[in-house]
Formats: C-alpha cells, structure tokens, sequence
C-alpha cells in the first residue's frame, strides 16, 4: 500500500496535461431492521451511514487510487458481531474507519495487473466477491494479472496474501478484521457459441487460528458455463457450474464436498422470470466439511437472511424461482424495478427440510442516488429460527 501511496503521489505532482485526476465518492444510508424469533431481545435496529472517498490518477497506461472508508452507527440498537452478547439479531456492520483501497494498475493491450488493495469480483461472485451489501465491503491485498492473448480467451489469475473482511477494524476472534494466508484465484476463460465456459482453481487459505481453527482453508477445483441469446423480443440467460472442494493447507479435516448449479432466466423487455437449483454438498456431517464459499458475496446467495453463513455440516439444496418487471423510467425515476425470489432450503445430506425463505425488493434512480426497498421473510422448519429482515437504504455515487 505504501508503494501505491507514493505511486499516486507522484502523478498528483506531474503536469495536468500528462494526467487524468477523478475524484471517488460513495455515500450510503441505511435502515435495516432484524427480527429473530428464540433471542432473548428479539429485534434489532442500525441505522448507519457509510461514505467511500479518494481520489484515482491515471497517466498513460498507469493508474493509482487511494481510497478511505468510514461506516458511522447513528442509531446503534443492534448486534454488530463484534461487541456485547450475542442475545438479538445480528446485523454485521460495526462502526469503523480505514483505507479501503489502495492500488497501482497498469493496463496494455490484452493485459491489466493490480497491485495492492483492490476489490476483486469473479464471475458471478459465487466463490470470489465484494460483499457489496455490507458497508464496510470486502477487499483483498493482492497482485492480479488479467491476460487475454486471443479473442475470447482470457486468463484471471490472483496471489492474495491478506483478506479485509466485513468486520473492520474492530474485528476480533472468529470475525477477523483481516485474514491473512495463501490465497491463489485463478480462472481461465474460452467464449464458445453456448456462452462463456471457465475453468477455475480456488486455493483459500484462511491461516489464522481464530477463524474456525483453519477449518475454512480449502482447495476447489470447478467449471461454469455462462451464456446468453436473444429469441424473438426475449433474452434468455444461463449458467451451470460444477465444483469439487477438499481441505487445504492446515485444514485439520479431511473432507470431500461437491458443488452443482443449473440456473436460467427470462426478460421479456419488462416481465422477468427466472429459477434454479444449487446443491452445496456434504461429506459426513461433520462441522465445516460441507461444501464453503468463505470468500464470496454471501448475501447474493442462498436468501436475503442469511441463515447459512457459514454453511450447515449437512450441507445445501437452494431450489429458488424469481418474477418481477423492470421499466426504463416512471415519471423522473430511472431504472425502476421490482422482484420477488422464493427459495426452499433442505440438507443435502439425509435431505432433512431446513426452512423456505420469500425475498422482495423494489428500487429505482434519480439522477445519482439509488433508493431501495428490500423485505426478507425466513420460515424456519429443521434449522435455525423464524427471521425476517426490512431494509431502507439510499445510495448516491458520484
């Protein structure tokens, strides 16, 4: 990071005709309100504030940003994870402030690498993502090399030596504000007439004791297809992956766990529809030798509630459906949408029902700011309890 810093110093100083300054800006506003049947205070409340801001200098094929974060607890009535009992609701935002990004990149012809402090979001952020839900966001301290020798053909590999988790700079115990470790991402990439098929290697390793005792660190192995066509005024969109994942590094199971994904969806220039079904397998039952995702986009997967973080020893079956309908613009507001997704979870081992879970959520655009609606409803059978979760949040980017 420091390396980025005196980079970015450097262009700050050369003349404005060599350069290109632009400044980043990221306010949000939150209300989300939890309730969680079986606490002992059953509700919580966060309304919190959160701004991203820095500055990004480009000259030539070199670029540097820098970029601080800070999230802010107006209304602190909640279980942030890191601080108290764990006796209401968790809602995983606890106030901090730090430096979020810090990145030197240089860009040619068929090649991008990133040094430093960066977000990295791979494919569908099923395995590898930002975490964007959450206000202090996940990012990596890492070196990525992005090649694509050939059309259609690209290569995405990453060394990423510390982790900033959610948890900021208060993060303690099994929620680390930073975990260092091993990491390798890689993914190579070939466009074929059915889509986009990649072949990936995830090496994870999460080298610190407090986090499970190793138990995160894991090897996955896999392949997905992407793909998308126009028919008629419909665009029709789909994917399918596969995975196997086993232990890693100091990892004290032994395990072996599989990963399977079939999913579609329709947009009729308005009306969309959509369904799919994720298995995230099991071996044996035991504690954390099911298949794990510990560094992907948790909340885009697998209900809005969030109830399998991290996943159950039995594994998971996700079968969801989705609808909504999308205008361009109602009166000022641009981007309009709303969708509903319902899910039914059961264990992939002994196929036990955990619970069903409806998601809404409705948002559109004025001029820069994003205003969003979302509503999650957990039914509760074999696992964990009856949750529901409202949140009313306010983006604005400049």
């Amino acid at each position: 990071m420091r390396t980025t810093l005196a980079f970015l110093s450097c262009l700050l100083a050369t003349p404005a005709a060599a350069q290109t300054l632009a400044p980043l800006v990221d306010v949000r506003l939150r209300h989300e309100h939890a309730r969680q049947a079986g606490l002992a205070d059953p509700t919580s409340d966060a309304v919190t504030a959160r701004v991203r801001a820095g500055v990004q200098a480009t000259q030539g094929r070199w670029s540097a940003l820098a970029e601080a974060q800070g999230n802010l607890a107006i209304v602190a009535d909640y279980y942030e994870g890191l601080h108290g009992a764990a006796v209401r609701p968790l809602i995983a935002d606890p106030q901090s402030i730090g430096l979020y990004r810090a990145q030197l990149q240089y860009r040619a012809p068929g090649l991008t690498v990133t040094a430093g402090r960066q977000r990295i979001a791979l494919d569908d952020e099923r395995f590898v993502g930002t975490a964007a839900i959450r206000n202090n966001g996940q990012t990596f301290d890492a070196v990525r090399a992005e090649l694509s020798p050939a059309a259609g053909v690209k290569a995405d590999v990453t060394y990423a030596w510390n982790v900033r988790t959610v948890w900021g700079i208060d993060g303690t115990g099994v929620r680390q504000g930073a975990i260092g470790g091993d990491n390798v991402l890689a993914n190579l990439s070939v466009a074929s007439p059915l889509g986009t098929l990649t072949g990936f290697a995830y090496l994870i390793d999460q080298d610190v004791a407090a986090v499970q005792g190793y138990r995160l660190s894991s090897q996955t192995y896999g392949v997905r297809l992407a793909g998308s066509r126009r028919i008629g005024r419909a665009a029709v969109a789909w994917q399918a992956s596969h995975a196997r994942q086993s232990d890693w590094h100091r990892n004290p199971n032994d395990y072996r766990a599989a990963y399977w994904l079939a999913d579609m969806a329709v947009d009729l220039a308005g009306p969309r529809v959509g369904g799919g079904y994720e298995v995230l397998g099991a071996d044996d039952g035991r504690t954390l030798t099911s298949f794990q995702t510990p560094l992907a986009a948790v909340f885009k997967f697998n209900g809005w509630a969030e109830k399998f973080t991290p996943k159950p020893a039995d594994g998971l079956r996700d079968l969801y459906a989705s609808a909504g309908w999308a205008w361009k613009q109602v009166g000022a507001w641009k981007a309009v949408s709303v969708q509903a997704i319902w899910h039914r979870f059961e264990s992939d081992r002994l196929v036990r029902h955990y619970g069903d879970e409806i998601d809404l959520l409705a948002s559109a655009r004025l001029g820069r700011t994003t205003a969003s609606v979302r509503f999650a409803d957990y039914a509760a059978d074999n696992l964990a309890t009856d949750t529901r979760k409202l949140w009313l949040q306010l983006d604005w980017t400049l």
